[in-house]
């Protein structure tokens, strides 16, 4: 008997008194010990599907239909009472951000326990013992001090093994892994799928893993589902899905996924294979850049942790240590490393939106470091940023248009509010945003038109420089080659220089010219995009370039 088996599953939200059915009567099965892959873009379904698997869908708001059956047990049918016993005991769920899915006010060490005492009847001190042997088995390190931080005290890669602990605290059959790395660097990431290999192999744990990532899938999935608009449209084992994909909408996500061994002017979407088009393979030549347009001398920024009474430093932490560099006049320099290695800090340190401790930062030979804010004020219309995350970036209550529009009435540009606007709807149609959309809000969109919309906001003044802050981290494969495709273009058109920081080695090797690698604060290793890969000098970046995920 089968672990798992859905038949006919069909799921509909309701609104205005109407239903939207969003999942089509999918049809899966899973055994104990295997990993089911189930992939897809966001809005295909995936989670939606799992999540009336936990039975955690709004009753009230949402319609389910079919029949989902674990260890021979209807569970759409099933009591509330009888579905808390299950959830955390018998099935578990690994949540895409670590963050939100631990309570930031309860030491992690804690809320383990709480999972454990919640469905077995043992003492505070047996818990505690459990859980710091658990947090052992995932590979934490000083497993004691992180059971008493908080959850803002660890990295995001431990806060997700705290959740991978919480998840087996109770030795469950089932545990459910949606999007559980897609933030993470590619370090990290291959650390947490080895991590759950090792862990499902020891206590024989099926294992479904959500993710819109088709090399991640060939990490740790047996079989695979690919879903496309509520709908499995491929099915079968993961070495026959990823080696001879046959449906359009697999062979798209495969192909948009940007190549190590080619650097094409464009990555080919998901659209143009549902829609037949024949991608453009044309390969982008290596440019030579010779003319500085930032130059970076001695940069160092460093963060006070820790205050003696009469408020002097006690404890510091060095983020960026002397860092020197030049970025040259069109080209995309890319800066990759782990979290917490400075990268964040030091893009936004070169445009003074960090303060640093010691600098020489010129800007077309212009020293930026003793100007007022009046002066930077007007400089900022050549330096721009784009967030890492669009949603937050973005004021809600603010439609898309005024936000796209904000930055020009600010640096007085154009005449009135006409001219603004004519320049915003065009500027729109150029990052693939319709001008009927203006008016909507940032919550009507979803992730990849956000991003759109920040971009257009960074590039509606025209600047020379544009740093990327892991602007494409948290996107689909297949939205992620839209964006980066757009920058290009947008480049190319308006000769953009671009300072692209990500943990992402495929991607900016996709983009650069140029690579920086950093680590702990400084920089180790400058080469070409192709250099880098071709013939790594460091250890560390050998690490990093070992750790992505392949077909």
């Amino acid at each position: 008997m089968a672990l798992l088996e859905i038949n006919d599953l069909h799921i509909s939200f309701l609104h205005d008194g109407k239903e939207n059915e969003v999942v089509h009567g999918i049809n899966l099965s899973l055994e104990k010990g295997r990993t089911l892959g189930i992939v897809g873009e966001s809005g295909s379904g995936k989670s939606v599907s799992t999540l009336a698997l936990m039975r955690l869908l709004p009753e009230k708001k949402s319609r389910t239909s079919g029949s989902i059956r674990f260890l021979g047990e209807e569970i759409l049918t099933a009591k509330e009472s009888r579905m808390r016993q299950i959830r955390g005991r018998h099935i578990s769920m690994i949540f895409q951000e670590p963050m939100t899915a631990l309570n930031p006010v309860q030491r992690c060490g804690d809320q383990v326990v709480e999972m454990l005492r919640m469905h077995e009847s043992v003492s505070r001190k047996e818990a505690r013992r459990r859980a710091i042997a658990l947090f052992e088995e995932v590979m934490l390190p000083r497993p004691e001090k992180i059971f008493n931080s908080y959850p803002h005290e660890i990295s995001g890669g431990q806060k997700q093994r705290v959740i991978i602990a919480m998840a087996l605290i109770c030795n469950p059959d089932l545990i459910i892994a949606d999007e559980p790395t897609t933030a993470l660097d590619v370090t990290v990431q291959k650390t947490i799928l080895t991590l759950l290999r090792q862990l499902q192999k020891q206590r024989n744990i099926a294992i479904i893993f959500i993710t819109h990532d088709l090399g991640v899938i060939n990490q740790i999935a047996d079989e695979v589902a690919v879903m496309y608009h509520g709908s499995i449209v491929e099915r079968g084992l993961a070495e026959t899905i990823l080696h001879n994909p046959q449906h359009p909408y697999t062979q798209g996500l495969l192909a948009c996924r940007p190549p190590l061994n080619s650097r094409p002017m464009n990555l080919p979407t998901v659209a143009d294979f549902m829609e037949g088009r024949q991608p453009d393979s044309t390969e982008r030549p290596l440019e030579e850049h010779t003319t500085p347009l930032l130059s970076v001398r001695d940069l160092s920024v460093s963060y006070t942790l820790k205050k003696s009474l009469f408020g002097k430093p006690r404890k510091t932490l060095q983020a960026v240590d002397h860092i020197s560099f030049d970025i040259y006049k069109g080209e995309t320099l890319g800066l990759v490393g782990e979290s917490g290695c400075g990268k964040t800090t030091l893009g936004r340190s070169i445009l003074r939106l960090i303060e640093s401790q010691s600098q020489q930062i010129s800007y077309n030979g212009q020293s930026i470091n003793s100007l007022n804010d009046h002066q930077m004020k007007r400089l900022r219309t050549k330096l721009q940023i784009i967030f890492q995350d669009p949603y937050s970036s973005l004021n809600p209550r603010i439609t898309i248009g005024d936000a796209i529009m904000e930055p020009l009435r600010i640096h007085g540009l154009y005449n009135n509010t006409r001219e603004r606007r004519e320049k915003v709807l065009q500027l729109m149609e150029q990052v693939g945003l319709q001008p009927d959309w203006y008016q909507r809000y940032p919550h009507e969109f979803s992730g990849g038109q956000r991003q759109r919309v920040c971009i257009a906001r960074a590039l509606v003044l025209q600047p020379e420089l544009v740093v990327c802050d892991e602007s494409v981290s948290a996107l689909d494969v297949s939205v992620q080659a839209q964006v980066l495709n757009l920058l290009n273009s947008l480049k190319c058109h308006y000769g953009f220089t671009y300072l692209f920081i990500t943990h992402d080695l495929s991607v900016v090797k996709f983009l650069s010219d140029r690579i920086m690698v950093m680590q702990q604060g400084r920089i180790v290793e400058t080469n070409t995009a192709d250099g880098l890969f071709a013939n790594p000098q460091q250890e560390y970046t050998r690490h990093l370039l070992d750790a992505i995920p392949t077909i």
